[in-house]
């Protein structure tokens, strides 16, 4: 096996435990999101914390779940033009399109990096009086989660650049 096709297979394992991991706070968000509803609706009873806290937990959620849905193919994709192209020429949209996620997540990462560093020499909390502190942390999610974004694209345009190569000598 190549060095490039373990380089890819390393970062899909990485991918996929660090995305099992976070996927347990899709029920620990649909707890809180349920209980405040409950409580809200129910009793009159609502906290600006607990409605921020299903933030701190989305946050995670979505930035590192975006990886593991490009790692499992359940990422938004325009089929329409997609789905007439040929095996090979598929594989060649899909590198184009793992290289662009790269060039705009390490933008992204790059960009957000004096946000997140202002944020945390600020101990930026929340805005809100009884709202949940360390507001930083979550800041902190963005050049994580497109960090992320930019080892899974990397990943995918490692594999589908060596299946559009040896498609290549298959046709041949």
């Amino acid at each position: 096996m190549s060095a490039a096709r373990q380089l890819a297979d390393r970062i899909d394992g990485f991918i996929d435990l660090v995305g099992r991991a976070i996927s347990w706070l899709a029920l620990v968000v649909a707890v809180v999101m349920g209980a405040n509803v409950f409580l809200r609706y129910g009793f009159s009873i609502g906290e600006i914390w607990a409605q921020e806290l299903e933030w701190h937990i989305l946050v995670p959620l979505t930035l590192v779940g975006m990886s593991y849905a490009l790692r499992h193919g359940e990422h938004v994709r325009v089929d329409v033009l997609f789905a007439n192209f040929s095996a090979r020429n598929k594989l060649a949209v899909d590198v184009a399109s793992a290289v662009i996620c790269m060039i705009f997540s390490a933008l992204v990462v790059y960009l957000s990096i004096a946000f997140v560093k202002q944020s945390w020499a600020m101990g930026e909390g929340s805005p809100n009086p009884g709202g949940i502190g360390a507001l930083y942390v979550m800041k902190a999610m963005v050049p994580l989660g497109f960090a992320l974004l930019f080892l899974q694209s990397l990943a995918q345009a490692i594999q589908n650049g060596l299946a559009w190569a040896d498609a290549g000598k298959v046709s041949r």
